[in-house]
């Protein structure tokens, strides 16, 4: 994840269960954060003198040591602040500290060399007047207590974790029906190409040859709709790749929602892999090429936005991967607008998880989308989705109004009688509603469409706030 970026909740309302020890903390750690951190570093407040747990940041470890005491500042603080605003500064800190060994080293010397890092986390917390009560590290299996001097609960090679699902931790959440989604790495592969980028591609013709017709397509798009965004924004060009943009998606995302052919009676198996490979197969080269260029206008993006709920959230969700895994080099700035999509919908359906590693993504592929920025924080700080999803209605429903009175009238039969004079009836049109500080426009021929639950055959794209193209985000 970008090093400038940090994810934080606000205090846990899940069930209360007692921990004791620096096994049953480590145990814990997954299940609040709803993943198994990777090559991160997360820092847990803790309130009363119980030690109840609450709001928590989430950062990838910086690759330089010379950044590590500007990072533990931060981090420090982002708890603390957080926990400020929501009226619950926090009584204690816990800190843990995840990273796999890279090849040839133990899980005890990546605890030697994250040493100094956990010691400038105890200190930036400690400037704060808050005590760390332990310092975690999780590597290859095991666990070291930074803190822990007693060689007979915390040896200095390290404690097994407990196995999956056998702790107290694992059985509650089991019971209150908490899941987790595999490791972070494992979440993030989900939306980034499967082959790796090479910039040698002459010499490794393997690890891009997959993507070579994903690469031509995308190149043949942006020479095609690019230009076209570009134009000065009352053109028609500019409205007809909207158009275009939003009916291809609305297609597409109903072959998720309703397989047909082959895709169908293929049946794949539950495994992850099988499920993005089956999702990868609704949607062509070509298809994915123009969905990608033409979400990169921000009033299509904004109204692809409003598939957020029921069968369209869960459906954009999966097509919104799709198009994120299609960015092959060198259009994986061009992530940054599906990862975006993706974090909302993931957000808006309940999966914060999902929500946070998608938006984290998008950040590292552009750090100043301003779309995916706003989207991080509001989620972070555990504001309620629904007064984003009220907001997309309402620009849905006011959009609908406008098109409805902008439509011409139906003919009537005009039936004359005697010398009466002759005329024509005409009716006032409502101008539809103009929202503050942005320029509201409506795509040609695309309608609005009811409610997410009407059900697949009733989707239509819907409208988020007005924007202009993506180089200003």
């Amino acid at each position: 994840m970008n090093a400038n970026q940090h994810e934080s909740s606000g205090p846990s309302r899940t069930q209360q269960i007692t921990l004791r020890g620096p096994a049953e903390l480590a145990d814990a750690l997954p299940f609040m954060l709803g993943f198994h951190p990777t090559d991160s570093v997360v820092l847990v407040a803790l309130h009363g003198e119980h030690g109840r747990f609450g709001g928590r940041v989430r950062l990838g470890i910086p690759r330089s040591p010379r950044e590590w005491a500007s990072t533990a500042d931060h981090l420090a603080e982002c708890l603390v602040e957080g926990g400020d605003r929501h009226g619950a500064r926090p009584d204690g800190i816990v800190v843990f500290l995840c990273q796999d060994p890279e090849p040839g080293e133990t899980g005890r010397r990546v605890m030697e060399r994250l040493r100094p890092f956990a010691q400038r986390l105890r200190t930036a917390c400690g400037a704060l007047d808050i005590p760390v009560y332990e310092a975690l590290c999780i590597s290859d299996g095991l666990y070291f207590s930074y803190c822990c001097p007693d060689a007979r609960c915390c040896p200095p090679d390290g404690t097994p974790l407990a196995l999956s699902g056998t702790s107290v931790m694992a059985a509650t959440a089991a019971y209150a029906g908490v899941r987790l989604r595999g490791s972070l790495r494992d979440m993030e592969a989900r939306f980034k190409p499967s082959t790796k980028p090479s910039t040698t591609p002459s010499t490794t013709p393997s690890a891009t040859s997959a993507d070579e017709p994903q690469r031509a397509a995308l190149d043949a798009a942006a020479a095609a709709i690019v230009p076209r965004i570009l134009e000065d924004p009352a053109s028609r060009g500019r409205e007809e790749v909207r158009e275009a943009t939003l009916r291809t998606a609305r297609e597409v995302l109903r072959r998720f929602a309703n397989p047909v052919g082959g895709a169908a009676r293929a049946q794949p198996s539950p495994g992850v892999a099988e499920r993005d490979a089956a999702d990868d197969a609704l949607v062509g080269t070509e298809e994915a090429a123009a969905l990608i260029l033409g979400l990169q206008d921000r009033v299509t993006r904004d109204r692809a936005a409003e598939w957020m709920e029921g069968w369209e959230g869960t459906a954009a969700l999966r097509l919104w991967r799709v198009l994120a895994r299609r960015c092959v080099p060198p259009y994986q700035e061009h992530a940054a607008a599906p990862l975006a999509l993706a974090g909302w919908a993931a957000w808006s359906t309940g999966d914060e998880p999902t929500a946070r590693v998608a938006l984290g993504l998008a950040l590292d592929a552009d750090p100043e989308y301003v779309f995916a920025r706003l989207l991080h924080q509001a989620c972070n700080e555990g504001l309620d989705p629904e007064s984003l999803r009220s907001c997309l209605r309402s620009e849905r429903d006011s959009r609908a109004a406008t098109a409805q009175t902008a439509a011409p009238a139906p003919s009537r039969r005009v039936r004359t009688r005697g010398a009466r004079p002759q005329g024509v009836r005409q009716g006032l049109a409502k101008p539809g509603r103009q929202t503050g500080g942005s320029e509201r426009g409506t795509a040609a021929g695309v309608r609005p469409s009811g409610p997410a639950a009407g059900g697949p055959g009733s989707g239509a794209p819907r409208h988020g706030g007005q924007r202009d193209t993506r180089s200003g985000r």
